[in-house]
């Protein structure tokens, strides 16, 4: 069966992996009428050179897409990112993601239980006079999204899975990444209550955004 890689109107568009190309010249050969065993067996040597160029091409393909969740990895795995999506009920702080303090918990919306709402202290932007982080829609991210101590690959298909991603698609994921307020906040965190400037996420905004733009062009794949 000849696989095809689909993508939604007005997505990244994603190329096709030399595979799929053996795999149309392979039905073409067992669909001919028969022909001299010569012919046959050029065109058998000659399928044989392309599937050994699609393996080599496919590797390099898969090899680039290693190399770029890679860096979406390092930004992914940030405490700036990490800190808010924790296994359990209760966000971190800091560079070396201690319990949030004062103790709060999710709350059945991931925006805190009442009388302590995400909101009541973390405004649609920081606030330097304290050093209360803030931007839009402050909140955890589900549950089903806690990445903490996964590998790239395990976190990848974590955020790919849409049963547990809140059912977004390649082309959603994308625009959360990049274009995102929340998620935004990791490039401009403020400063702390001391006046110090937090340390952002390890790759400039724009440059990130075009590692997973490519990244996606390439299939999203994940590392194994």
């Amino acid at each position: 069966m000849l696989r095809t890689r689909s993508q939604p109107a007005g997505g990244p568009k994603q190329n096709r992996w030399p595979s799929d190309t053996l795999a149309l010249t392979l039905v073409t050969v067992y669909r001919s009428p028969p022909m001299h065993a010569r012919k046959v067996s050029s065109l058998l040597l000659f399928s044989g050179l392309l599937a050994s160029t699609a393996l080599a091409q496919d590797a390099a393909l898969r090899e680039q897409s290693d190399k770029l969740f890679a860096d979406i990895h390092r930004v992914l795995a940030h405490p700036r990112c990490m800190n808010c999506h924790p296994r359990g009920d209760s966000p971190r702080q800091g560079l070396d993601a201690h319990v949030h303090s004062p103790p709060v918990t999710r709350g059945p919306q991931d925006k805190g239980v009442a009388g302590m709402q995400c909101a009541t202290c973390h405004q649609t932007a920081n606030y330097s006079a304290s050093g209360v982080p803030g931007a839009p829609n402050w909140h955890l991210a589900p549950a089903s999204m806690g990445w903490e101590n996964l590998s790239q690959g395990e976190l990848c298909r974590a955020m790919l899975d849409k049963s547990r991603n809140g059912n977004k698609d390649v082309v959603a994921i994308v625009h959360h990444l990049t274009q995102d307020q929340l998620v935004g906040w990791a490039w401009a965190p403020g400063v702390d209550a001391a006046g110090k400037a937090r340390e952002p996420v390890p790759i400039p905004r724009a440059e990130f955004a075009r590692i997973v733009n490519a990244w996606a062009k390439l299939g999203a794949r994940c590392p194994q």
